[in-house]
C-alpha cells in the first residue's frame, strides 16, 4: 500500500492551494478548480484541497472543533526564518506552542494546524 492523496476540507480550495503552493514550490494539479484544486509532488503524492460548505476551521489546542489531521513539514535552515515567511504567505500562529525550540505549530489560512521542523532535527 502507497499513499497517493491527503485531502483538507476549506472553503475556497484554489486559495488555500495557492498559500501551499507558494509555501512548497510544488507544482498546481492542471485540473484544479473552484471546487477541488491539488499540488502535486514529482512522486507523485497529491496534496488535494476540497471545498465543503460552511467549512469550520479547527480551534487548535482546544478540540471545540477537532482539527482532524495536521501536516508537519521539515525546512532548512533556521526556523524563525521559515516561520516569518510563512507567516508573510497568510499563516497564523497558535499562542500554545508546545516546543517552540524543536518545532513551531502554525495554521494555514484555512485554519488547519501544520507543523514546521528543523530538516536537521536528527544531526
Amino acid at each position: 500500500m502507497k499513499l497517493s492523496a491527503i485531502t483538507l476540507d476549506c472553503p475556497d480550495p484554489l486559495a488555500l492551494a495557492a498559500f501551499y503552493q507558494q509555501a512548497t514550490g510544488l507544482e498546481t494539479h492542471p485540473e484544479s478548480n473552484a471546487d477541488f484544486a491539488g499540488l502535486k509532488r514529482p512522486d507523485g503524492l497529491l496534496i488535494g484541497f476540497q471545498r465543503v460548505a460552511d467549512h469550520r476551521a479547527p480551534s487548535w489546542p482546544d478540540q471545540t472543533v477537532p482539527q482532524q489531521l495536521h501536516i508537519c513539514f521539515d525546512v532548512e535552515g533556521d526556523l524563525d526564518e521559515a516561520e516569518t515567511r510563512l507567516l508573510e504567505l497568510g499563516a497564523g500562529k497558535p499562542d500554545h506552542q508546545p516546543h517552540e525550540g524543536r518545532w513551531r505549530v502554525l495554521t494555514d489560512p484555512a485554519g488547519h494546524p501544520f507543523c514546521i521542523v528543523r530538516a536537521d532535527r536528527g544531526a
